[in-house]
């Protein structure tokens, strides 16, 4: 008997205690809702107004507000058809200038000249300035070749600009060069060390993209321990890295170069560690003549110069189109 008066006293005491946990934690989470909802309130400009629209005829229209507070909201400040004025804007020149706003081309020069002029004109808080650099030239001229000779049996792989049904495409920046032959070599883990470079001088190196480096890291390191020529070939990791892709190196190359399926590399990979591999190789290139871009730059005039964030994007497009949908 008194066991169980003992065991309901307990169980009383413990669902009391219980009862006041569940209190404490309703009034924490009420004080915390509170302070965060103050927090949203202090976000927010007066009036909830955000930006106020300049009138202006049918050019882009600004936003543009008095001393935004720290706690600004940049988002807020976005208005899709502010966005839109400037699309249409690109388009317009790409439309005057052949359908496209290229690198080298007049619509890239008048897309340079609206961004500058509009930043100039209506972003007071800005330091707006060009900056011009020497871009060269490539164009691949004709069909490059890529054949392999495996004991005494040659393969020649097929190229095509469809690239789904290409063995192999251009690399960007490659040298151009005769049709040569080579003795290959396959470049161990990915290329990304000094080390495995040390006997590709003389040869054609055969390396895998992808790991801890890019590609143009790689096309220097094949520079600076004289190989003859670069081969990269895809990683086959997934089916969208099957195909050769069209990469780019660094314009002081001086190596030709091509980008392998992972099909053809995985062969001349398997081939090489058997026997002595060698590849035939042809590329040419026309125009090697140079051009001034320039760049739009533009700093904050105030702020820590100690803590600077670097945002960016690219003005030009395709010469096959406006670049409207990708970067506009």
């Amino acid at each position: 008997m008194c066991l169980s008066k003992l065991t309901s006293t307990c169980t009383f005491i413990l669902l009391i205690g219980v009862a006041i946990l569940v209190v404490i934690s309703i009034a924490l989470n009420a004080a915390i809702l509170s302070v965060i909802n103050k927090r949203f309130d202090e976000l927010k400009p007066e009036n909830g107004q955000t930006t106020s629209k300049t009138t202006v005829s049918s050019s882009p229209t600004m936003t543009s507000t008095t001393r935004p507070s720290i706690y600004f909201n940049l988002a807020d400040s976005i208005r899709i058809e502010d966005l839109m004025n400037h699309l249409n804007e690109l388009q317009r020149i790409a439309d005057n200038a052949g359908n496209t706003r290229a690198i080298g081309t007049r619509g890239f020069t008048e897309t340079v000249n609206y961004i500058h002029n509009y930043l100039r004109n209506n972003a007071p808080t800005l330091n707006v300035f060009r900056e011009s650099l020497p871009i060269q030239n490539f164009t691949i001229k004709g069909n490059p070749i890529l054949i392999s000779t495996i004991n005494n049996t040659n393969k020649t792989f097929s190229y095509s600009t469809n690239l789904a049904r290409s063995d192999f495409t251009y690399v960007n920046y490659s040298a151009q060069i005769t049709l040569t032959k080579f003795n290959l070599i396959v470049v161990p883990n990915y290329g990304c060390d000094e080390f495995d470079w040390q006997n590709v001088a003389g040869r054609a190196a055969l390396v895998v993209v992808g790991g801890a480096c890019t590609n143009a890291e790689k096309g220097e390191l094949a520079n600076k321990y004289n190989a003859s020529a670069l081969l990269y070939y895809n990683n086959g990791l997934t089916t969208t890295n099957l195909a050769p892709v069209i990469i780019r190196l660094r314009q002081t190359n001086k190596l030709p170069a091509l980008y392998l399926s992972y099909v053809a590399g995985q062969e001349l990979v398997n081939a090489a560690n058997l026997n002595n591999v060698s590849i035939w190789l042809r590329i040419e290139r026309e125009n090697y003549t140079s051009f001034i871009v320039e760049n739009i730059c533009a700093d904050t005039k105030e702020g820590n110069i100690n803590e600077t964030i670097v945002v960016g994007g690219h003005s030009d497009s395709v010469p096959a189109g406006p670049g409207i949908n990708d970067n506009g």
